[in-house]
């Protein structure tokens, strides 16, 4: 018996207006139970991790912890696809194949929850109630010792994003995590308790082949960076919350990189088509997406590092306050 799931339909009306499309279109197609695609690359992700811990570090480490780290995005854009459903129709398989922590410091229940709620668009820059929020309520930024600012700032460039995004980014994760911990909350602890065991098989692949902690750590540090990439200017702060999701033009290793996520607001109006078929759905109705988004695009990840490799797109604190909701 063919095993079909259900998914928003691929083909729109270039003459729908942007307010239709709020929301992901309620017509259905089908496709296989099982995303063969996605598993492939998942299998090769890990491969792909293998190789470069245990193989490349061998003939030379610089090469070797650059290999993992580019495997520890590639792992984390997977796991983005797994909680939005690929490749299988079980929450409880989609786990099992990204149990793992490769990324070390985001535990795969807690990276979905949040990310889930981070797709609740009227939310998006919100910096209370969007958890993957880059921006700073005014007073808060206000009340920043000036040190801790001019961090922020230097970390609100591209470079400072890729450079100190990672140790910035996770210190800021890690504190909120545990002040809920504290706080009770028992989710959160339970899912940071996975994490621990996620952890054992890579350490112990990483006792067995032989590759050190401090490599491990610097291929993290490259892995989250790289995704930094991604996220830097994935959401602006406007008045409109469709016009706040971005389109990147990109077909290259970035968009491979990132599963065309790069297509970020065809991604937020239909978060369960998988990444390969984003492009397709993107190209049928181009006109209709830059729309909706008010022309938030750029050409290509070259044209971002031209523009912001060493200077802001916008502030840290938030220049359309207070968000609208509506």
């Amino acid at each position: 018996m063919h095993l079909t799931r259900t998914l928003p339909a691929l083909t729109l009306s270039p003459n729908t207006p942007p307010e239709a499309f709020v929301t992901v279109d309620p017509r259905k197609v089908d496709l296989p139970a099982i995303d063969w695609i996605t598993l492939g690359l998942l299998a090769a992700t890990y491969v792909m991790w293998g190789l470069g811990t245990a193989v490349l570090a061998e003939v030379w480490m610089p090469l070797g912890i650059v290999v993992t780290g580019l495997a520890i995005a590639q792992f984390c854009s997977v796991q983005h696809e797994v909680l939005h459903d690929h490749p299988f129709r079980s929450r409880i398989a989609n786990e099992a194949v990204v149990f793992p922590a490769l990324a070390l410091t985001v535990p795969y229940r807690r990276f979905r929850a949040t990310h889930l709620a981070h797709h609740h668009d009227p939310n998006l820059t919100d910096p209370y109630d969007d958890p993957e929020s880059n921006y700073m309520d005014p007073a808060v930024w206000a009340r920043l010792p000036k040190i801790w600012r001019g961090v922020l700032r230097v970390n609100n460039t591209l470079l400072g994003r890729m450079v100190v995004g990672p140790v910035v980014g996770n210190i800021l994760w890690c504190r909120a995590e545990a002040r809920l911990i504290v706080a009770g909350r028992r989710d959160v602890a339970f899912d940071w308790a996975l994490n621990l065991l996620g952890l054992l098989p890579v350490v112990a692949w990483l006792v067995w082949t032989g590759f050190p902690v401090w490599a491990y750590l610097i291929a993290a540090w490259v892995g989250h960076g790289v995704l930094k990439i991604r996220t830097f200017l994935e959401h602006r702060a406007h008045e409109t919350a469709r016009a706040r999701t971005v389109i990147i033009e990109d077909r290259g290793p970035l968009a491979l990189l990132f599963l065309n996520n790069n297509l970020h607001a065809v991604h937020h109006m239909h978060p369960q088509v998988p990444w390969h078929r984003l492009p397709a759905v993107y190209a049928s109705n181009r006109d209709h997406y830059l729309r909706r988004n008010e022309g938030y695009r750029y050409g290509s990840y070259a044209d971002v590092f031209r523009r912001y490799l060493f200077r802001a797109k916008d502030s840290v604190s938030h220049p359309v306050w207070p968000v609208r909701k509506d």
